[in-house]
């Protein structure tokens, strides 16, 4: 497959929690536009199995197996890419933990100090190790993937407090950047999606009634190839 001719040729892409889920969809589907993928999550296992339907799709992807509650990790991975790519296209933060459900008296302290680690310092540490091959790019985006929980919903305290200060600090980053770069932050909610997540939070829901994971990662792929403006958030629905 050739992909001279597609819309995101040339661009490339890094998503997070990308070896399951929405982040393999997002992930598949911004390879099958044209773009190089590097895909990130703890599993290698994982990360093989999607780099290889990139590759049988014609499409092409770098995989790279990292803890990102090691904050060095993330700086390694900056210095890794920056030395093979003078820019960054598209920054997609979709890795997360859901951690438990629980009333916010009751919320283990070591379980949401690892939770906001993931969901909320490690995407601060990717934004400021990539921010300089973002403004490099002609037409950059971040994607920061959110929740309904966001707002406040009994017993997702933890978690949707996470989401609500992901939302905001991309935004704020939006704001900062978006007068003296080309890069443009956008919050994606994917809504209610087939995922080991929405199974862990919602165990007697019937997968089978729920969009799949695909259809946010078009979703995804639309919104980066529109005109959308900094801040612009989308519930998926389906």
């Amino acid at each position: 497959m050739s992909t001279s001719n597609l819309p995101l040729s040339g661009k490339l892409a890094l998503v997070t929690g990308a070896s399951r889920g929405i982040g393999a969809a997002t992930a598949e589907t911004l390879a099958a536009a044209g773009a190089h993928v590097v895909l990130t999550a703890r599993t290698s296992g994982g990360l093989e199995e999607v780099e290889d339907r990139i590759h049988q799709a014609g499409g092409s992807a770098t995989i790279a197996p990292l803890d990102l509650a090691d904050g060095e990790s993330i700086g390694r991975l900056a210095q890794a890419i920056g030395g093979r790519w003078r820019a960054l296209d598209i920054l997609v933060l979709n890795a997360a933990t859901l951690g438990s459900l629980a009333a916010v008296p009751a919320i283990d302290a070591k379980e949401f100090a690892r939770l906001l680690t993931l969901n909320i310092a490690a995407p601060q540490a990717l934004i400021a190790a990539f921010d300089p091959m973002l403004r490099a790019s002609g037409d950059a985006r971040v994607v920061a993937l959110t929740s309904s929980v966001a707002a406040p919903r009994a017993y997702w305290g933890a978690y949707g407090a996470s989401k609500a200060a992901l939302e905001t600090l991309v935004g704020a980053y939006g704001e900062e950047v978006k007068n003296i770069s080309a890069i443009r932050t956008h919050v994606v909610d994917p809504g209610a999606t087939r995922t080991a997540m929405r199974a862990r939070a919602f165990p007697g829901e019937d997968p089978a009634s729920l969009k799949g994971p695909e259809v946010v990662g078009k979703a995804i792929l639309d919104l980066v190839l529109s005109d959308a403006s900094t801040g612009h958030r989308m519930r998926v629905e389906g």
